[in-house]
């Protein structure tokens, strides 16, 4: 009976250590074609995510860890929410408050989501033993400084990390084009908000979709 006892608990034990679904890294572009207003629809956007009935039931569902990234300009990248697990709605709602008060990282600088994603993947260095990472790319404009986005990319795929991305266009769908092209791995997807004020809806929806194992 011992012998049945350790074995159906050594059976067990990669599932214990296992138990975070999805370890989520939530980058928002504060570069310099971001104003004050708009940076203050992205924050206050995730806030009303995070205490979203529906989503916090998901994040404590999946245990889903998470960490939120601000990025802009080469060297411009910092963690203002780090690695925190959800297992309960106060977690959720904790994690809302601190996004909605979160201060402003840059000002005046350009976009390079290459950086963001290489500063992204060393984060995961310090997350929970998850079942996935995922990076999530958020910005409403193509790069103009910083490595080749397409070589951190790849750098990801192999790793087996997955990149999803919010493309916030102004007029027409470029954002979301060179975001499906260049930004996201691919078993990743692109959400397209039409302006910052759809950027509320369009993160709650992002969210849900990548810790509810829903791709394609």
């Amino acid at each position: 009976m011992k012998a049945l006892a350790l074995a159906a608990a050594l059976a067990l034990a990669p599932a214990l250590s296992r138990a975070c679904d999805t370890a989520l890294i939530l980058t928002i572009d504060v570069s310099n074609s971001i104003d004050v207003a708009e940076y203050r629809l992205q924050t206050d956007g995730l806030a009303d995510a995070l205490a979203d009935p529906e989503v916090i039931e998901a994040l404590v569902q999946g245990e889903v860890a998470l960490s939120v990234i601000q990025w802009s300009g080469v060297d411009r990248q910092q963690v203002s929410i780090p690695w925190t697990q959800v297992t309960t709605r106060e977690d959720a709602i904790g994690l809302s408050v601190r996004a909605r008060m979160m201060e402003r990282a840059f000002t005046l600088s350009d976009t390079a989501p290459g950086e963001a994603i290489a500063f992204s993947l060393a984060h995961f260095a310090g997350a929970p033993d998850c079942e996935r990472r995922v990076i999530d790319v958020s910005g409403d404009g193509t790069p103009n400084a910083g490595r080749d986005v397409r070589q951190v990319v790849a750098r990801a795929e192999r790793a087996g990390v997955t990149i999803n991305g919010i493309a916030i266009e102004g007029m027409g769908l470029a954002i979301t084009t060179y975001y499906s092209r260049s930004i996201i791995t691919r078993d990743g997807f692109v959400i397209t908000a039409r302006g910052h004020r759809e950027y509320p809806e369009a993160i709650r929806r992002k969210i849900l979709r990548e810790v509810s194992r829903i791709l394609g």
